[in-house]
């Protein structure tokens, strides 16, 4: 559908339109306008309604919210393996007492947070630079999250490793969670953007000079490379890796 046919139906402007699309429009669309996009161009009725309210709601309410959801479903499933593996009466009921004493003294119930909710971005090549152009991507409409425990950084994004050139440490399909809050170290494994064209890399970050940074694959089978600093836009160091044991 063309931008005229659809802000036609919607009835708003082509140019507000293009920055609906853009991310340039000043002031957000209204929920009248939300449901008039959902209709013209088929999502589900309150789809984009939510989307959009959720990309409103500030980081640290959206990262509570995260977490006393995953504490919630925790602690279901902890009462879920009480009350069928739980203490029984003769009758065969459940013991709601010898329940609630077990219950008292779990003293790890306190400790079932899971940890916010981190947006896994896109797929980070460890050998090739891809562009990335969405930190700023709302979290609360990412396709995929990962749950990392004691990330306070509400900036924090993972991304899936390509590539082998940072083996041993890290195969292709791991999740790595970076922190654009934390200070680079040298030594530390960098998800590292650059200027021109916004491209990423994935490698261990040293400065060998005070304006030269070397950026070295662990793979010995690839070259290291140098960069002036003034190249490199961002430098954010991994917290966590997620890798898979088995399939």
């Amino acid at each position: 559908m063309t931008q005229d046919r659809v802000a036609s139906q919607v009835g708003i402007s082509k140019p507000y339109l293009s920055n609906i699309e853009t991310g340039k429009a000043k002031n957000p669309p209204t929920d009248g306008i939300l449901r008039g996009l959902e209709r013209t161009l088929g999502f589900k009725t309150g789809e984009l309604k939510r989307i959009a309210h959720l990309a409103r709601t500030p980081l640290d309410v959206q990262h509570e919210r995260d977490l006393l959801e995953a504490e919630v479903q925790k602690l279901r499933g902890v009462l879920k393996g009480l009350l069928t593996h739980g203490p029984r009466k003769a009758s065969g009921s459940v013991d709601l007492d010898a329940l609630n004493k077990r219950v008292n003294r779990l003293t790890n119930i306190k400790n079932l947070a899971a940890g916010p909710a981190v947006p896994i971005i896109n797929k980070v090549p460890a050998g090739y630079p891809r562009h990335f152009t969405d930190l700023d991507y709302p979290p609360s409409v990412a396709q995929e999250y990962v749950r990392c425990p004691d990330m306070h950084d509400a900036q924090a994004f993972a991304a899936r490793v390509v590539g082998d050139s940072m083996e041993p440490d890290y195969h292709e399909g791991d999740i790595v969670v970076f922190s654009p809050n934390t200070p680079a170290r040298a030594g530390d494994d960098c998800f590292v953007r650059f200027e021109a064209d916004a491209a990423t890399t994935f490698k261990r970050f040293y400065q060998d000079e005070k304006n030269t940074i070397r950026l070295q694959p662990l793979n010995s089978e690839y070259p290291a490379e140098t960069h002036p600093r003034e190249r490199i836009t961002g430098l954010w160091p991994a917290m966590y890796r997620v890798e898979r044991l088995r399939t």
